[in-house]
């Protein structure tokens, strides 16, 4: 008996420690799933780094009022399955988003976001966000906008007067 409780105590322990560490989570319903779809949904995770789980949601609400998120506690009913991003905070909710749109039978149902609960409404506004490469690409646009614009200006000037000099 006491190597069942040792057994849990080890799960709620890397559940939290899997809470604490990761940036984004994303708690989702993935009933009506055929394994096909799941098999594809976790391959697309684990291509992008993200840890894909499914925990006994008593487990899971001991860890998280172990880390200090029991407000995700109302979304832990039923089967649910975890998806824990610690590099990339939008990965996790952009790659289950378009998996959702696609598979209507799976659900996000919240997440924590760099330690603070989301609502359905948050994760997929996260996951609307462009990439962090395409954020780059955003500023480096920006930013290359006005050397641009004095070099067009400049060649404008030089072309003026190359023409009245001619």
């Amino acid at each position: 008996m006491s190597s069942v409780v040792e057994l849990k105590k080890q799960t709620v322990t890397e559940i939290a420690d899997k809470l604490r560490e990761s940036k984004s989570t994303i708690v989702v319903d993935y009933r009506g799933l055929t394994v096909a779809q799941v098999t594809e949904l976790r391959k697309q995770l684990r291509e992008a780094g993200i840890d894909f789980k499914v925990y006994k949601n008593t487990l899971t609400r001991r860890a998280t009022e172990e880390v200090g998120l029991g407000g995700l506690n109302e979304y832990l009913t039923g089967p649910n399955a975890i998806a824990f991003g610690s590099d990339d905070v939008v990965a996790p909710a952009k790659i289950i988003n378009e998996f959702a749109k696609k598979n209507d039978k799976l659900e996000i149902k919240a997440g924590v976001i760099e330690g603070n609960i989301a609502s359905l409404e948050d994760v997929k506004a996260l996951a609307e966000l462009p990439s962090r490469e395409g954020l780059l690409s955003m500023l480096l646009s920006v930013l290359q906008a006005p050397i641009r614009n004095l070099a067009l200006v400049t060649k404008a000037v030089a072309d003026q007067k190359e023409e009245q000099g001619a």
